[in-house]
């Protein structure tokens, strides 16, 4: 349940900004997606706190987080808790106030709600019931990195996360391969190193960039091949991670590369996985590919002998 509510005053209603006091109305009932700052506090829009300060309620993945933000800017509204490990128990209830005309504005701890966090299934389930959907856009952590990478932006996907298990993200990474635009990642510091590796075997020697702390004091932006890069990072970093990648270069790779991207896949599998992702990355004949890796391996096992 969101905390008390003592009295709903016209102070209450409202948020501070460089001294003065700003009024705000009710907003009105449905759900209110609002994006809130990624780290730098002053990146907040206007619209976005009169969203906050007269809502019924703010809906939020960490109470301690969202706290911050609002006392910063003076806002005073009931909070309550929406995240991944109780969004079976929390949806019901803000469907259910937003039955009774509440106003109800959804946050995630940073940046835009449903970019990787639980608010899909409580957009989809209001909008089912008929509810009012309003979208406050703003900050995002996914867009800031794709601007400073340096790499195109013409078309993009954002892939989220990567599984956290080796095998599972480079089945992942083999899907994505073919997509004609920059790949956006989030990763954690501590698989950084393993996942640009993994970019680096399965999507090949591509442009890239790591984007850690975007808008933060220790803001950085490191760039050059995936490779590199995995050297870069072997060692974890600390913050949070947004990893761009460029798309599939236009040129056929050289035999020479053919032959390391097989050998790099072949360290990890058979034969036949190797020119699967292979055929994957390049759009290269997949039964060439075979062909070749298994001249590869072959050579391999006669040079052990």
């Amino acid at each position: 349940m969101p905390a008390k509510n003592t009295a709903d005053s016209t102070e209450q209603r409202s948020f501070a900004i460089n001294g003065a006091r700003v009024v705000v109305p009710h907003v009105s009932g449905g759900l209110h997606i609002v994006a809130t700052p990624i780290g730098n506090l002053g990146d907040v829009t206007i619209r976005a706190l009169s969203t906050l300060a007269g809502a019924d309620i703010v809906a939020c993945e960490d109470s301690r987080v969202t706290r911050v933000l609002l006392d910063r800017y003076g806002i005073s509204r009931p909070l309550t808790t929406y995240h991944e490990h109780n969004a079976a128990e929390q949806r019901p209830r803000l469907l259910a106030w937003l039955a009774d005309g509440k106003s109800v504005a959804l946050v995630s701890d940073a940046g835009t709600p449903l970019l990787s966090d639980p608010g899909y299934r409580l957009v989809v389930e209001a909008a089912a019931a008929g509810h009012a959907l309003v979208p406050v856009p703003g900050p995002s952590a996914l867009l800031a990195a794709l601007v400073l990478a340096g790499l195109p932006t013409d078309a993009f996907f954002f892939a989220g996360f990567l599984p956290p298990k080796e095998a599972a993200r480079r089945k992942r990474l083999t899907e994505l391969a073919a997509i004609p635009g920059s790949l956006v990642f989030y990763e954690s510091p501590h698989r950084l190193g393993a996942s640009l590796a993994d970019m680096a075997s399965v999507l090949g020697d591509r442009p890239a960039a790591v984007a850690r702390e975007l808008t933060k004091l220790f803001e950085t932006v490191r760039r050059g091949s995936l490779s590199t890069l995995a050297e870069e990072f072997s060692a974890a970093p600390k913050g949070e991670i947004v990893v761009v990648v460029g798309p599939p270069l236009d040129t056929p790779p050289e035999a020479g590369e053919i032959d390391a991207l097989l050998l790099r896949l072949l360290d990890a599998g058979s034969v036949r996985s190797a020119a699967d992702e292979a055929a994957a990355v390049t759009g290269l004949p997949r039964r060439d590919l075979y062909r070749r890796a298994l001249e590869l391996r072959e050579g391999e096992r006669g040079a052990e002998g």
